[in-house]
């Protein structure tokens, strides 16, 4: 029952979303604003937000989740369970059945040798895949028939639901990415660019780093379907510009992640022209130390490599950095209601986040007390400590964007407090989140000794998030940079503890031990999280079916958002 239960618990059953209020094309031009603008439109070669979202408009997994995080059919009959049969008794099969008569924009069939080639695709040895946690288990993926699919996996898997579901893990066209396997993947722009898709909308133009336009697909399942014909989706700016853009002005429909100070967006609402919407899910902005040397004087390779850094691998000097933080204080002047005190990486759902004490409590005092212990101090009087003869200076980088730099400036303060120096840095957020192999300034490639930013899982299940965490996941040249370890933290103890995770049924045990690999990353210097964010965005006050979803794609319901009638 346990075991049904955990899958059921994570299921809805069938249609969820109100109707469109028009028929295809009819409501003319929607526009969005994503401040930080899509590089890429395939999500496995990129691990940035920004290009997960755009691209679910028009490419999507076989089931997402819904505003309430539940498992929704979407190019499938239904979400298959151990109670229908869909998952075996065994836990070690999950069986998928498309739903017929769907088709690629291109007017060919979807079929289930789609669903495999995806797989392929992500999976492939000599590859870099993004998403590759997504597929963690998989023994192999079958398809019987055109319509059908079936996951293997190598032991009996609790939580089936990686592959396939939610909008970090859609279906490629086997046709179009033929020829991008491996080491071509990033190679391929056409297809990285334009992907055919079963979503609601088709490309027409993609400029990366500034804006796509897209048409309603001529061949989406649903005849009356998207209501909108054309979409203008902009990138680029800032957070401020975007928020003015729609609730100021009404020059765009809908603008996202606006992580501007309370006070700014209540200004903003008295223009009239659009609304603020938030919700709280897993989202953290968190400070990521780099568990590896990041001296420039290393080649790619050397400074990709796990081995200590030459003080954060310390622990008095990450544990002093977080006692030294005002994190209460982070939270009113970058957040407010939005945004609450965290020392979790995963503090939602609340039952895997671990209860650390101190956390909402700044101690400058117990800081320098706790460095001065381990001996690591100012032997020369420039006010910078030294840890054996290397002064504790710092490059802390993050993307361009004014709570963050307001953070930055907070932090270097704090730390300078406590002996240590910071030499700060801001990269514009389409290049740092995006995935460009070549470029040295990306997240993934963490040229720096801390970096700040915020991300966030599909649905309410944590299992692959933490497996983030993994040793084997560490970004590096021969996969193209991609992984989702950024800070390339290694403990043999987390990963033998994720691997219990992944073979464990019951939800209290599985809550206890995602609050004990909560607690590990954070005491062992992985990152250190400051704030669990909600999210929060805006939309015209004539912009009909906007469900603000914080447990998949913001733009998962794309298809039914409409003009209101008398707009």
């Amino acid at each position: 029952m346990k075991i049904k239960a955990l899958l059921l618990g994570a299921v809805a059953g069938a249609a969820f979303a109100p109707m469109a209020m028009a028929e295809r094309g009819s409501d003319g031009n929607v526009g969005i604003i994503y401040w930080q603008a899509p590089s890429i439109l395939n999500p496995f070669l990129s691990g940035g937000t920004k290009d997960v979202e755009s691209s679910s408009m028009i490419i999507e997994p076989l089931a997402r989740y819904n505003e309430e995080g539940k498992i929704v059919p979407w190019l499938v009959e239904s979400v298959p369970t151990v109670e229908n049969g869909g998952v075996s008794e065994d836990l070690t099969q999950i069986t998928w059945k498309i739903t017929p008569g769907i088709t690629w924009s291109d007017g060919t069939p979807f079929t289930s040798k789609d669903v495999k080639f995806t797989y392929d695709y992500c999976t492939h040895p000599e590859g870099g895949c993004a998403q590759l946690t997504k597929f963690d288990g998989v023994e192999s993926v079958e398809t019987p028939d055109d319509l059908t699919v079936v996951v293997n996996f190598e032991k009996p898997t609790p939580f089936p639901y990686g592959p396939f579901v939610g909008g970090e893990s859609p279906i490629i066209q086997a046709a179009q990415f033929a020829d991008c396997m491996g080491a071509k993947a990033p190679e391929c722009t056409e297809a990285n660019f334009n992907p055919i898709g079963t979503g609601p909308f088709v490309v027409t133009e993609f400029r990366p780093n500034d804006v796509i336009t897209m048409e309603a697909n001529p061949n989406y399942r649903d005849p009356n379907k998207p209501a909108f014909a054309t979409v203008t989706f902009k990138g680029g700016g800032d957070a401020t510009a975007a928020g003015r853009a729609v609730m100021e002005t009404g020059e765009f429909d809908y603008a996202w992640n606006l992580q501007l100070a309370p006070d700014v967006i209540a200004q903003m609402e008295e223009g009239g022209k659009g609304v603020a919407v938030a919700g709280f899910g897993p989202l953290v902005e968190r400070l990521m130390l780099n568990n590896t040397n990041p001296d420039p004087a290393l080649g790619p390779d050397e400074r990709s490599v796990i081995r200590p850094h030459p003080f954060l691998s310390d622990p008095a000097v990450y544990k002093a950095m977080s006692m030294a933080i005002d994190r209460p204080l982070l939270v009113e002047i970058g957040y407010g209601k939005a945004g609450k005190v965290t020392c979790n990486w995963v503090p939602a759902p609340e039952i895997y986040a671990a209860d650390i004490e101190g956390c909402d409590t700044q101690d400058i005092a117990g800081a320098n007390a706790l460095l001065d212990e381990a001996g690591i101090v100012d032997t020369d009087g420039d006010g910078i400590r030294e840890k054996d003869g290397v002064p504790l200076k710092i490059l802390y980088q993050t993307s361009t964007n004014a709570v963050r730099q307001d953070f930055q400036a907070l932090i270097k303060q704090w730390w300078s407090e406590i002996g240590i120096e910071s030499e700060l840095r801001n990269v514009n957020a389409s290049v740092f989140f995006g995935g460009d192999p070549g470029s040295p300034d990306t997240f993934q490639k963490f040229y720096a000794d801390v970096e700040m930013y915020a991300n966030t899982f599909n649905g309410t299940d944590p299992q692959s998030y933490f497996g983030n965490g993994l040793c084997d996941k560490a970004p590096r040249p021969a996969t193209q940079w991609q992984g989702e370890n950024i800070s390339r933290f290694c403990s043999e103890e987390y990963d033998a503890l994720h691997e219990e995770l992944t073979k464990t049924a019951d939800s209290a045990k599985r809550a206890e031990i995602g609050q004990q690999l909560n607690r590990m990353v954070y005491e062992q210097g992985g990152m250190i999280p400051l704030v669990h964010r909600g999210r929060l965005s805006a939309h015209s006050t004539t912009l009909g079916g906007v469900i603000l979803n914080v447990w998949d794609s913001e733009l998962w319901n794309v298809a039914d958002w409409h003009r209101k009638e008398g707009s």
